[in-house]
């Protein structure tokens, strides 16, 4: 139960769905409550695929590529610090890919379910980098499935959160969300300065 909680937490913190609730309610604006559940419904799907893939082929994309564990997980570490910066800054949908442009190409496409919102919106390098770590962690099948079923739950998470991102926008507010994003902007980059001290040590060790 703690490892669930610590990967449903890490992975929560770094996606952060509550802080793609205003660029949701912005490109859905002219949405019926229907299109804006299918949107919100596939999003999910997509950052579950997404996660799944990276978890697993991960691995293999590392070992083509001639790249250590301990690599990834101070470039991951970065990114993941970044990712935090941008949410305590506010800039948050910048780092993600999501600026002006972006958002009025999307709004000129039938499906943004895909892109921006599940990626790079939602599941970016961070999340991702995360799930290869993760995967060489842990090394037993049921830890695995544990992984699994909390990128599953996340993913579910995804898919309330923006289902209500309307109803919500007007509960918390503009300020309501940033505050909750810079909460969670120290949660990320907490997370990101493990992964980089942790390497480090392995390094240490190893020399």
């Amino acid at each position: 139960m703690e490892q669930f909680i610590y990967i449903f937490a890490a992975l929560f913190s770094v996606l952060n769905p509550l802080g793609a609730i205003p660029i949701f309610v912005g490109l859905t604006q002219d949405d019926s409550k229907q299109e804006r559940s299918r949107i919100s419904l596939w999003a999910a799907i997509n950052v579950a695929i997404i996660l799944l893939i990276s978890y697993f082929a991960g691995e293999y994309v590392l070992k083509f590529f001639g790249i250590s564990i301990d690599s990834l997980r101070i470039a991951g570490g970065i990114l993941i610090v970044t990712s935090g910066f941008s949410l305590l800054n506010g800039n948050f949908s910048k780092k993600r890919g999501v600026n002006k442009k972006v958002a009025n190409d999307a709004k000129n496409r039938n499906d943004i379910a895909l892109s921006p919102l599940a990626i790079p919106m939602l599941a970016g390098p961070g999340s991702i980098s995360l799930l290869i770590a993760l995967y060489q962690e842990h090394d037993t099948i049921a830890s695995k499935l544990i992984c699994c079923a909390a990128v599953l739950l996340v993913a579910l998470v995804i898919f309330l959160i923006l289902r209500s991102a309307n109803y919500l926008s007007r509960i918390l507010g503009a300020s309501g969300i940033v505050a909750i994003s810079r909460i969670i902007g120290f949660i990320v980059i907490a997370i990101g300065i493990e992964y980089i001290i942790s390497a480090i040590i392995n390094i240490y060790k190893s020399i």
